[in-house]
């Protein structure tokens, strides 16, 4: 089992690698993997989201056909109009917390339950 899991990150990191290259024209040179976050909503499979951040990068910014890239200062990024859920970890990625598994619930546009590494931040 441990060598699937493994080869599952591998195979998603890559996976990564590729998406960032192909939306961004950047490819990343340093990089690591600090988290993983389950969605879980009402009516809609259950969806797995693993967060890396980059800290080197070659090349040069390319437009996107999926929106608008900018940079953001990191300071700014909890400014933006973003789902509670997100500003959860993008807290943790600021503040440079350890590996971490956050299951965020939602009900329509509604937090309603959020658990971190086993532990309830928030309830209904």
């Amino acid at each position: 089992m441990d060598l699937l899991i493994g080869l599952t990150i591998l195979f998603q990191m890559y996976q990564g690698l590729r998406e960032v290259k192909e939306e961004t024209g950047l490819t990343l040179t340093s990089y690591r993997f600090r988290g993983i976050v389950t969605f879980a909503l009402k009516d809609v499979e259950t969806q797995y989201m693993c967060l890396y951040t980059a800290d080197g990068y070659t090349g040069e910014m390319i437009s996107c056909n999926e929106g608008v890239l900018e940079w953001i200062k990191k300071e700014d990024l909890l400014k933006l109009n973003l789902w509670e859920g997100d500003k959860i970890f993008l807290k943790l990625l600021q503040e440079n917390a350890p590996f971490f598994s956050l299951k965020l619930v939602y009900k329509g546009d509604e937090l309603t339950e959020a658990v971190l590494n086993g532990e309830n931040l928030k309830k209904s």
